[in-house]
């Protein structure tokens, strides 16, 4: 299918590609479900038959799919957990270093999980933004890798942050724009401003 935002400028195109980014959670979900762009995630069964699981993406990956769709025309797969990396039957009651984290096993109440995974890094081992998007990068490569392996991951990711903290991620508008020296006090009408502009061009896209 060809471009939904062929008609625009080559200029046009790159500045609504970069905009989008200014649009929140709740605006970037509108779109999708306007178009029917999946933003939930789904689990496979043993049987291979999908079902919705409880849990989104998060706002990368809808960004992702959105200009997916304006520069393709094509409305992107959801993201699926395959039957290999899902366990909904809970944690082992002793969990271990080689035990596996599946999806449906992380659980943040869970003291004894999070007593491991302290050991496993030192100490230095928290539940957070870090924890989750890593865990969520394992499982949507299909690996279920074991608590060792994650807490031996997490260490790495911890310290680069996964760009949460430093604007690395485009679609963290204000991070980015505080890097740049450009986040001032009118921030919050900066990204209002750039997000309608943003939402009415988007009105004007059909799918062909």
């Amino acid at each position: 299918m060809p471009s939904l935002i062929a008609h625009l400028s080559k200029r046009a195109q790159r500045e609504l590609l970069d905009d989008v980014n200014y649009l929140n959670l709740g605006e970037l979900r509108t779109f999708c479900r306007e178009h029917g762009i999946p933003t939930a995630i789904y689990i496979e069964a043993e049987s291979g038959e999908r079902r919705r699981s409880k849990d989104t993406d998060r706002k990368s990956v809808v960004l992702g799919r959105v200009r997916r769709y304006l520069e393709t025309g094509r409305v992107p797969e959801p993201t699926v957990f395959c039957a290999a990396v899902v366990r909904l039957d809970g944690l082992p009651e002793e969990p271990r270093p080689t035990d596996r984290l599946y999806y449906g096993c992380y659980d943040k109440q869970n003291p004894k999980m999070m007593a491991l995974l302290r050991k496993l890094t030192d100490g230095a081992f928290r539940n957070g933004a870090v924890a989750r998007i890593l865990a969520r990068e394992f499982w949507t490569a299909g690996v279920a890798p074991t608590f060792r392996e994650f807490a031996r991951e997490w260490i790495v990711a911890n310290e680069k942050g996964l760009g949460i903290a430093d604007g690395e991620h485009p679609e963290a508008a204000f991070l980015t724009d505080r890097a740049r020296g450009e986040a001032g006090d009118d921030w919050k009408q900066k990204r209002a401003r750039i997000a309608a502009k943003v939402q009415d061009a988007l009105a004007t896209i059909r799918c062909r």
